[in-house]
């Protein structure tokens, strides 16, 4: 037979679906998985802006209030068997829903088959890297874990944001108490020698901190306590205690008057933890021995939400400073803080500053659309911009580390 028979690409394609099956079953089941997953981010989306809670009561009409039968909830089919109307009044149901359920399923169950299946060359293996497919499942759910806990976080983050313009803290502290006790529990799990080799290579889950980069990460946590302690005693002011007295619901958030004062407020709060970090730093030891995998991946994730939250609120603090208008809100902070904590240090610095063309070429495309069409697509906060940014870097990760090399590789 012809060898460039043998090498087509339906081929291949053929016989990774072949010596993939249980994988794909397993796939499968990832994929109702979340899809259930995207169902509770529908309910989340709905009440949480109105202050209700998520838990109860359950699902129902929000216009005549019938209570939907468990098969009437199945995410995706549910919606396709009432064909997108409640079975009592007839309402229409949103697209919505079901799109969610769809999108987050996807997302689920691809990113299984991308970090635990994929070949071990091409593009496609690049994304996870080797760690993940010599680890398995079994080796690395707590990483894929934190993983799918930060996909859902950023979508509902997304859907929120971009109704209201807030990020409501709950969703990014599940992203923060999700990552590290999981990186602490993988961390503690016993590994292949060659998982263990790709970590000493620093090809692991995580960018590799040393003893420096865990004590400077100890004396921030501290001043964090510290900062935290002096403001619940009043010792340091809350910023923007009196907002509501000069904006309303209905009014833009650039109307109050006293930003530039409110980042003073702010820098009081950050003085412990800048301090904390510095002494941390001026008292670290010179040992060239690696830390215990687990304190590792748990000091990794915690120098990533301080990198996240802190390059954030550098631009929140220099940008009011200098136009006296609230630069970023504090959600936008917390949200690449969580981003940090799941993925260490490095890629929140990749969101931050690939963020901003993203949102420059939304802007772009709502101008053309409206000249076009006569109708824009309106305006975004820019919480959705660094979501969409996040999953880009995870996701097109080679293309991203070759953009990075081609950008700050010094040439010759």
């Amino acid at each position: 037979m012809d060898p460039l028979v043998l090498s087509s690409p339906t081929l291949s394609l053929s016989t990774w679906f072949l010596s993939h099956m249980d994988d794909l079953v397993v796939a499968l089941f990832v994929f109702a998985f979340g899809a259930c997953v995207g169902s509770f981010l529908n309910v989340v989306a709905h009440r949480m802006p109105t202050g209700r809670s998520v838990v109860s009561p359950p699902s129902r009409c929000p216009r005549c209030g019938w209570r939907l039968t468990w098969h009437e909830n199945l995410p995706v089919l549910g919606w396709l068997l009432l064909r997108g109307r409640c079975r009592r009044c007839r309402g229409r149901i949103s697209v919505q829903y079901p799109l969610v359920e769809l999108l987050v399923g996807v997302m689920f169950a691809g990113s299984f088959l991308v970090f635990f299946a994929a070949p071990d060359t091409g593009w496609i293996s690049e994304i996870g890297g080797r760690w993940w497919r010599l680890g398995g499942f079994g080796g690395a759910w707590p990483a894929f874990t934190v993983l799918m806990t930060m996909v859902g976080a950023l979508i509902i983050a997304t859907m929120i944001d971009a109704k209201t313009f807030l990020i409501p803290a709950a969703i990014t502290n599940v992203m923060i108490l999700v990552a590290l006790p999981a990186w602490l529990v993988q961390g503690l799990l016993p590994v292949r020698p060659a998982v263990e080799l790709l970590e000493i290579e620093g090809r692991g889950p995580l960018p590799q901190v040393g003893w420096q980069a865990l004590a400077v990460v100890a004396g921030a946590g501290i001043g964090n306590l510290v900062a935290i302690t002096l403001l619940q005693a009043r010792v340091i002011p809350r910023s923007f205690a009196d907002y509501d007295d000069f904006v309303t619901d209905d009014a833009p958030l650039a109307e109050y008057p006293h930003g530039r004062r409110e980042m003073g407020k702010e820098l009081l709060f950050l003085l412990p933890i800048l301090l904390g970090a510095v002494i941390g730093w001026a008292f670290a030891g010179t040992d060239p021995s690696p830390p215990p995998r687990w304190l590792e991946f748990v000091g990794s994730s915690l120098l990533g939400f301080l990198v996240g939250g802190g390059v954030v609120w550098l631009v929140r603090i220099l940008g009011t400073l200098a136009f006296g208008r609230e630069a970023m809100g504090m959600g936008d902070v917390h949200l690449l803080a969580g981003v940090g904590a799941a993925l260490g240090w490095a890629d929140p610095l990749r969101v931050f500053f690939l963020a901003p063309f993203l949102a420059l070429a939304w802007i772009a495309a709502t101008r053309l659309i409206s000249r076009v069409g006569g109708r824009g697509l309106g305006e975004l906060p820019y919480g959705p911009h660094l979501a969409v940014t996040t999953l880009v870097v995870v996701y097109a990760r080679p293309f991203v580390e070759q953009l990075e090399a081609a950008l700050f590789t010094p040439p010759g």
